[in-house]
């Protein structure tokens, strides 16, 4: 009788795993014996490549762009079956599809010089060659995603070949097969555009870069600092879990990937001190998917956003940096009210660590975020500021694995003050700053070589290299199969008709606009991931907004938001599936938890629409102040309304009228404001009544 129900069980396991596998592929069962070690292989050489084109530059861009999605259909095949089912091993034809596709990615090495002189009259084999390429993005898309953004994409082919027979007002003069391939093939408008370039360069490294630092205990650190911080106040461990996860997404900008690692801490010592399973959940994935907002490593979204509005990525992570805050400073309130109405307490101080101690003890791993973050804000690029932090994690690893063989602080002093001037010496010699980076990097790992504790070290950096690549599989994949959707909108002109339409449906009104591109954003997300999401929307929508008077980073960062946000929302919701894996509550009731408690995601973007200030988008820093203090009084009466706690348990009417005075802050009108202020300050006079009236009587 009871082999039925854990059959079920069993099914809805796999099911999960299964989906965390095609959002985070670095999480894919090892496979065994020679098939695993092949795998392994590839995935170092991937990163390899990566880096070796990054520092030293020795290819054309769109051969870079091809050899990388020619390593992305590789692993696809080898990691992912043609059925979505758990495999211990892989068919020969996997290998041979995957093979095919690598070999297919040198053709634009190998062919550079004839393709450039024959550009726009491809030859045949150019254009078989071509449809082999697209036909294998298409499958190794549909492994990893399923069905829906493959479709997606590949209705737009047969609109850019019948566009002269098309009714409605969708009609254009129509492009012959050549023409489409070449666009979307032997270009850099196609599978190789803008997104697959960013891909490459940008979204790589920093994927690296956050697995490097993972390997060298950046989690351990952050854990440490937000159980010494938070863990013993009230409600402290999932205050625990809005902090960690927070810091984590200054490295990782996966929001899976967070909840993955550090919600194997955090939940169950949410769920240890009260919270429930569902609850404990929601905040963990919650303040994961929060990681893709927070700078200075954002979600891969906000790379292509930078390269496509054309602004420094500086910029884009400045924009972000407000409403990341409010947004983590919503989930840290949301979790506050909750213990105050279930009065849960925190952590025994004696089992929170000092958080001054762990600062001192791993203060040096913060070294190289504190270089990126230097080097993005100082007007370099995003890819010499990634390859800086790389080489600056692996010198880290390594040199202090070597620095701690010396018994004495001034010995490990000397040994790095000698690295920095062997550094000086070969750049006074003529090699380039990430030459030079990468030279010290290499002389570290041969020393290591030398010993037993060195040699795990270079182990360590070798799995890291490994695991950055695995998870650049589902990124860059999507961003490949996208390029045919954007090449064609390019080609055939539909982007401007789409941005007309999208006008017109909402009548010119602004909020109905952003109300419908909001509902698309998170419909769309039930079947994409985040940074396809963002790609279509923006190329939709966003022009749409613009035309409307919205600020261009704002329109961008408004629909980065919501394609964010779709991971949070029913019925996918995959970041609350990750988090049922670990809670064992079911992911639809941790979704709509994580919905309200996520709050601040769904009405901080509404209000930097129609106050771009919010986003930095203003000189006047009064008046961005005023909005910070607008947004901060708005998400603590959403967080009362929502969670029915304020200094005292609401009633319904009671929850009504914050969240009434909360929307009166969203509103952009004559006397909103004013009306808001007015209804804030009775709402918490009445609550310092209550609280007084249920004091008195207990003393």
């Amino acid at each position: 009788m009871t082999a039925a129900p854990a059959s079920s069980a069993q099914n809805e396991d796999v099911k999960i795993r299964q989906a965390i596998d095609r959002e985070n592929p670095a999480t894919v069962v090892a496979f065994e014996g020679v098939a695993g070690k092949v795998v392994f292989i590839i995935a170092v050489l991937f990163s390899v490549f990566q880096v070796w084109t990054a520092a030293f530059n020795p290819l054309s861009s769109l051969v870079v762009r091809s050899i990388h999605v020619g390593f992305l259909l590789l692993m696809t095949y080898t990691l992912f079956g043609f059925r979505q089912t758990e495999r211990r091993t892989i068919p020969w034809y996997d290998w041979a599809l995957g093979i095919l596709a690598f070999v297919l990615s040198l053709y634009h090495w190998w062919f550079e010089a004839d393709l450039i002189q024959r550009s726009g009259d491809p030859s045949t084999t150019d254009l078989v060659v071509g449809v082999l390429v697209i036909a294998l993005v298409f499958e190794g898309a549909r492994r990893i995603m399923g069905w829906v953004l493959p479709i997606m994409c590949g209705v737009f082919i047969p609109y850019a070949l019948f566009g002269r027979h098309l009714p409605f007002g969708l009609g254009h003069r129509g492009y012959d097969i050549d023409q489409v391939i070449d666009n979307l093939y032997l270009s850099t408008e196609g599978i190789y555009g803008t997104p697959t370039f960013v891909s490459a360069t940008y979204i790589f490294l920093f994927i690296l870069f956050g697995a490097f630092l993972e390997r060298a205990g950046m989690i351990k650190l952050f854990n440490d600092v937000s159980l010494g911080l938070v863990g013993h106040a009230k409600g402290g461990p999932a205050k625990v879990a809005v902090i960690s996860s927070g810091l984590m997404g200054t490295i990782n900008g996966s929001g899976v990937a967070n909840v993955l690692t550090t919600g194997q801490f955090t939940i169950p010592l949410m769920m240890r001190f009260g919270y429930r399973p569902a609850f404990a959940g929601a905040v963990e994935a919650t303040a994961s998917m929060g990681g893709q907002l927070m700078p200075p490593v954002m979600g891969a979204a906000a790379f292509i956003m930078a390269e496509t509005i054309g602004v420094p990525y500086s910029e884009v992570a400045l924009a972000a940096a407000i409403p990341a805050i409010l947004y983590f400073g919503s989930a840290f309130w949301m979790v506050h009210l909750e213990a105050g109405r279930r009065n849960l307490v925190g952590l025994p101080s004696s089992e929170c660590p000092s958080a001054m101690k762990a600062v001192i003890e791993g203060w040096y791993l913060m070294l190289p975020l504190a270089a990126l973050v230097y080097l993005l804000f100082s007007g370099f690029t995003p890819l010499f500021a990634g390859v800086m932090g790389l080489a600056a994690t692996a010198a880290l690893i390594l040199g202090s694995r070597l620095a701690m063989r010396f018994g004495t602080m001034v010995l490990r002093v000397a040994f790095w003050v000698l690295l920095g001037v062997a550094a000086a010496a070969l750049w006074r010699v003529g090699l380039r700053t990430e030459h030079v980076a990468f030279a010290l990097v290499a002389l570290l790992a041969l020393v290591c070589l030398a010993f037993r504790d060195g040699r795990e070290s270079v182990a360590l950096l070798i799995q890291s290299l490994a695991d950055g690549a695995k998870n650049a599989v589902g990124v860059g994949v999507a961003c490949a199969l996208v390029g045919v959707l954007i090449g064609i909108m390019q080609l055939t002109g539909l982007s401007s008709g789409f941005a007309a339409m999208v006008v017109d449906f909402s009548g010119g009104n602004l909020l109905l606009a952003l109300l419908l591109t909001m509902v698309a954003s998170i419909v769309l997300g039930t079947g994409l991931p985040t940074t396809a999401n963002y790609i279509v929307m923006a190329a939709i929508t966003a022009p749409a907004l613009k035309l409307m008077g919205v600020d261009l980073i704002v329109s961008h960062m408004f629909v980065f938001y919501f394609g964010i946000m779709a991971d949070l929302t029913p019925p996918v919701a995959l970041a609350a599936l990750a988090a049922s894996s670990i809670c064992r509550a079911d992911h639809m009731e941790i979704g709509w938890i994580a919905t309200r408690v996520a709050m601040a995601g769904y009405v901080v973007p509404f209000m930097a629409v129609y106050d771009p200030a919010l986003m930095l988008q203003t000189d006047n820093w009064f008046n961005v102040a005023y909005m910070v203090v607008k947004a901060c009084i708005a998400i603590a009466l959403w967080g009362a309304a929502t969670i029915g706690y304020f200094w005292t348990p609401l009633n319904w009417a009671e929850r009504i009228i914050a969240a009434g005075a909360a929307f009166l802050f969203v509103l952009a009108v004559p006397w909103t404001d004013e009306a808001g202020f007015a209804a804030t300050a009775a709402f918490m006079a009445w609550q310092w009544w209550r609280e007084r009236q249920l004091v008195v009587p207990a003393r």
